[in-house]
């Protein structure tokens, strides 16, 4: 028995479904998750609650964990109204063409945001990267991130000689030189 056409495309598009970064306008990325799903296109937006000090209290507020950032679901030919939505700059990718995220990345964070456990945002890290210690007693030194045997090491090289110390690190304890 044959779908009827509106159902078999409607399976095609949420074949097709891919997600996006957009990079939204500085404090539009709530209103960029709603003007969305109001559009029936699948938005995800991980949040951090936040206690903000104003002069007369104290609030716990939800803010954004990757502040300018929001994702969203969508098919190819949903492109221009994702990026007609007001608050939206951009999707996020190479020479105006979108780059898509893989799934596994998406669902991580998905899980992340419904654990218990506690987060927040952390500059993005990776081996190989050159980084400067910013706590610590080697504060203010920049070296390469490593990682062996499940820590993480610090590499400082003397590039004239081509030679290297290795120390461990906290990661917490360096960003992105």
């Amino acid at each position: 028995m044959n779908k009827p056409d509106h159902l078999s495309h409607i399976h095609e598009v949420s074949q097709t479904r891919k997600w996006y970064a957009l990079r939204t306008r500085s404090r539009h990325e709530k209103l960029v998750r709603e003007q969305l799903a109001n559009q029936g296109i699948e938005p995800l937006l991980p949040t951090v609650k936040r206690l903000s000090q104003w002069k007369d209290r104290k609030k716990e507020i939800e803010v954004p964990l990757f502040s300018g950032y929001c994702f969203v679901r969508f098919a190819s030919e949903q492109k221009l109204p994702v990026l007609k939505t007001i608050g939206v700059v951009d999707i996020v990718g190479t020479s105006h063409c979108p780059e898509a995220i893989p799934d596994e990345e998406i669902a991580a964070i998905k899980t992340l945001m419904t654990s218990v456990l506690p987060y927040d945002p952390h500059p993005y890290l990776h081996e190989g990267m050159r980084v400067e210690v910013v706590r610590g007693p080697l504060q203010g030194v920049h070296g390469i991130l490593l990682r062996k045997d499940n820590h993480h090491r610090l590499v400082l090289g003397v590039r004239l000689i081509q030679q290297a110390a290795a120390v461990k690190i906290d990661v917490n304890d360096v960003v992105p030189a």
